[in-house]
């Protein structure tokens, strides 16, 4: 490191030659949502049938306590935890990126369908090929990209317009919730209700075993965003401002539409097509930070704050355990609501 400029509304970080613009308000958004993170991170390790106080499970992680809350912190609670971190982010940057790349904040890959792709893909490989995670994984991979391209070309008349691209999405989005609908009236009933309950979205199933290696995926993931972040600042601009600029559009719209369908399909994979997290971390993200275009560091913290926050109403505060993706439906389609709402009024 070099130099450090703080101007008014902005630092900029220079190391070796390179620089890095950092919003101020970004920053301490991101910094007090991620204390928010750390502070549900310990209630999710404390809270459970077999309760530990918080005082205990800083001891655990700081190597201080053993013995059983050692195991129920370590073994049962933080992979689904760090997962729950970990999906949200990858949804809400996912979101981020369609929102970008349309230019439109209803884009999102549960409204327009990538998210029922991944779960078609999953079932495939499910009912097909078994139910090994390297195979769903695949599977759901398969299935999101498919719909991307197929969404892509259908709604591709001489370049990408944010409107018709949701509009075919959404289309999309039906007929292949019919067909897993479909799907799961064929197969026997214990399939059908584990794959049910998949699709609701849950992070009940969410061991060691399956948070380690999507978390891997999901962290090689983020760390290509720096490949098609500045690509992305242009296009937020127009298309004809990106091209002015030198970003070659539709090359760039297309690893940037395919690094969203891979974070999407990492978390279906595991933990079902949880729905409108990718939808409402962007915007909100982009109201708390005031900033012109959606800043994806900001917005992976805030997916997984939202993410890990449902994750405990769904445990712990609605009587009956449901899927987190029930809660996320809930929160979400109020959020929706509003923007519909705000965007009418801003628009009339």
């Amino acid at each position: 490191m070099t130099a450090l400029d703080v101007g008014r509304r902005r630092v900029v970080l220079r190391i070796r030659g390179s620089s890095l613009v950092i919003g101020v308000r970004s920053a301490v958004v991101g910094l007090i949502v991620t204390l928010v993170t750390v502070l549900l991170g310990l209630l999710a390790l404390a809270l459970g049938d077999f309760p530990i106080t918080i005082a205990e499970v800083v001891g655990v992680l700081t190597g201080q306590v053993d013995a059983l809350p050692r195991i129920v912190v370590l073994e049962w609670r933080l992979p689904r935890a760090a997962a729950a971190v970990l999906f949200g982010a990858a949804l809400a940057v996912a979101g981020a990126i369609f929102q970008t790349v349309t230019r439109n904040p209803l884009a999102s890959p549960d409204i327009i369908g990538l998210a029922n792709g991944s779960f078609t893909g999953m079932l495939v490989a499910l009912l097909v090929l078994g139910g090994s995670w390297p195979l769903l994984t695949a599977g759901s991979l398969i299935g999101g990209l498919l719909a991307a391209v197929l969404i892509y070309l259908l709604a591709y008349r001489g370049g990408l317009h944010g409107f018709r691209f949701i509009v075919v999405g959404i289309g999309i989005s039906a007929m292949l919730a019919s067909v897993n609908t479909w799907m799961l009236l064929r197969v026997e009933l214990e399939t059908a209700l584990f794959a049910s309950a998949w699709g609701a979205g849950t992070m009940n199933s969410v061991t060691a075993l399956t948070a380690v290696p999507a978390g891997l995926c999901i962290v090689l993931l983020l760390a290509l965003l720096p490949l098609v972040a500045p690509a992305m600042r242009q296009l937020d601009l127009g298309d004809d401002a990106a091209s002015a600029s030198g970003v070659a559009v539709g090359r760039a719209r297309l690893l940037a539409i395919a690094l969203a369908v891979c974070l999407v399909s990492v978390v279906t994979a595991v933990a079902g097509p949880i729905a409108f997290v990718a939808l409402a971390a962007p915007q909100i993200t982009r109201r708390l930070t005031q900033s012109p275009g959606i800043p994806l560091v900001t917005t992976g913290l805030v997916g997984g704050a939202l993410l890990l926050g449902s994750d405990l109403i769904a445990q712990h505060v609605i009587p009956l355990t449901v899927p987190v993706g029930v809660v996320t439906v809930v929160l979400g389609g109020g959020y929706l609501v509003w923007l519909l709402i705000h965007e009418s009024r801003r628009r009339a």
